[in-house]
């Protein structure tokens, strides 16, 4: 049988992955016992289990359904490795007593998925029907029929939706110190949030910026006691507290922000070269509206097993976890999800795929 299979060049940019396709014709076939795991529906490729995210939750799925002999495949989306990869430094994932990386962490979960036969592409899903199996998902180069479908999308940092902010992302504001720190080398820079990631990331931004100014709507906050800790101690570090940004000011890049204490009402012009912006996510799930059911915050509804009301249909990790949104809480909802996604396959499917 023939099957198309699209090899990617790629290279990572701001985080985001910009990809080359390559179109490749081979005659393989992958089986497991006496029926075909991946099979070729005219322009489809017809798999198994099919895995939307590559961060912690989707390459532990794909560990899993891999070591299941599932020929599990990987949608990659535009961020390879998720959010956790753009996190210069994890420090509570069990088994690395120093910290690791968060790129060094996703290309390790990569790299045992597809030791055991997990395959990735990379990809984006565009759109879904989950009316009936095969699940039809549309993607940007090809287009998939899956048996099972394990939803691992993530989720996406949330904006201030204040004007001048899209007009200057990319020119002095930004969601992400790994990915942008070093273009503020001895400059001035305000963070905003409270919790943990606006603190880790601010003691980041502190190898290169002159200044990393901390502002919070809050006079506490919600990031851990150790993280507080090590930036209320940091020499570069500054705090305003009880205070909003209001208004992004600058014509071809940032120039200040307009700040306003929530108390008083006063509001002040405050002079910064770059500005990061850490105040939360929101799940990655408005191609599923409509099909599955979900929170009034977009989170996908999962029971204990990771089901959706979709039998067939999983989700795990940030795209259905409104509460404890961990690289370790995620990964195991990922394994979860395939265990789940295993045993049914188990017991819906007792006879050969066979091409529609």
């Amino acid at each position: 049988m023939q099957i198309f299979t699209i090899v990617s060049i790629y290279r990572l940019e701001h985080g985001k992955i910009h990809a080359k396709h390559i179109v490749w014709t081979t005659e393989r076939i992958l089986k497991r016992g006496n029926y075909q795991v991946m099979s070729s529906n005219g322009n489809a490729k017809h798999v198994k289990v099919l895995v939307l995210g590559s961060g912690p939750t989707g390459y532990s799925a794909a560990l899993y359904a891999a070591r299941a002999e599932l020929a599990p495949v990987v949608l990659t989306g535009m961020q390879l490795g998720g959010q956790a990869a753009l996190t210069y430094t994890i420090e509570n994932y069990p088994g690395f007593p120093e910290g690791v990386g968060g790129a060094q962490l996703g290309e390790l979960f990569q790299r045992q998925a597809e030791h055991f036969g997990a395959v990735t592409e990379f990809e984006s899903a565009n759109s879904v029907d989950l009316s009936q199996r095969p699940f039809r998902v549309t993607a940007d180069s090809n287009e998939y029929l899956a048996e099972t479908l394990i939803v691992g999308t993530g989720a996406s940092p949330n904006h201030l939706d204040i004007p001048g902010e899209v007009e200057l992302t990319g020119r002095g504001v930004s969601y992400c110190a790994t990915c942008d720190g070093w273009f503020f080398k001895d400059k001035k820079v305000v963070v905003v949030g409270g919790g943990d990631s606006a603190l880790e990331e601010g003691l980041f931004i502190t190898r290169y910026a002159s200044s990393v100014t901390i502002v919070h709507r809050r006079e506490e906050f919600r990031a851990s006691p150790i993280l507080q800790k090590r930036a209320r101690e940091h020499p570069k570090m500054n705090f305003i507290l009880n205070t909003v940004v209001t208004e992004v000011i600058g014509t071809d890049k940032l120039e200040a922000v307009r700040l306003k204490n929530v108390i008083t009402g006063e509001e002040t012009i405050y002079e910064t070269d770059g500005l990061f912006i850490f105040i939360g996510h929101t799940p990655n799930t408005e191609m599923f509206k409509g099909q599955l059911e979900m929170s009034e915050l977009g989170y996908i509804k999962v029971n204990e097993r990771m089901e959706t009301n979709v039998p067939g249909v999983f989700a795990a990790g940030e795209a259905a976890d409104p509460h404890f949104r961990q690289v370790v809480t995620s990964a195991g909802m990922g394994a979860a999800a395939a265990i789940q996604a295993t045993r049914f396959l188990e017991a819906t499917e007792s006879s050969p795929v066979t091409s529609t």
